[in-house]
């Protein structure tokens, strides 16, 4: 005998569990004249965040863009440039690492990285890859460890 009570509720339920919307998560990121880990710094310069979730780059400082740095975006993923002194508001549907910096201030290593995803992402190796000043290579290198430690 069927107990129709049990599969109706089972039905409910799963229909509940389908239609519950799920919420994508918003991170902020300042671009600082200067912040905790020098001058000419974007703060958090590491981001994590899951697919779908968007990353809003805040002009706290005028002065700042923020645009991705040619090499440093994952296969499929559109370039992304924003407006100096405005804020910049990025929903991230493509998962990878994506590397950021901003322009007027990018060989005085004013860069970031934010990461989709994976905390080992496909294309760390090619980011790694890419020539840019000096600066920025070591305020990378120090992204990279802090990226590490989320093992």
């Amino acid at each position: 005998m069927i107990n129709y009570r049990a599969v109706l509720a089972t039905a409910t339920a799963i229909v509940t569990i389908c239609a519950t919307p799920v919420f994508a998560a918003n991170f902020d990121v300042q671009l600082l004249n200067k912040g905790d880990s020098g001058l000419e710094v974007f703060e958090p310069a590491l981001t994590h965040v899951a697919v779908g979730d968007t990353v809003t780059f805040k002009a706290t400082d005028k002065g700042h863009d923020v645009a991705t740095i040619d090499g440093m975006i994952p296969a499929g993923a559109q370039p992304i440039k924003g407006d100096t002194s405005k804020d910049l508001v990025v929903t991230f549907t493509t998962p990878g690492a994506y590397g950021f910096k901003c322009t007027p201030h990018y060989a005085m290593g004013m860069v970031a990285l934010v990461v989709v995803g994976d905390v080992h992402p496909t294309n760390l190796d090619a980011l790694k890859a890419v020539h840019m000043p000096n600066k920025d290579v070591q305020r990378f290198d120090a992204i990279y460890d802090d990226l590490a430690k989320l093992n």
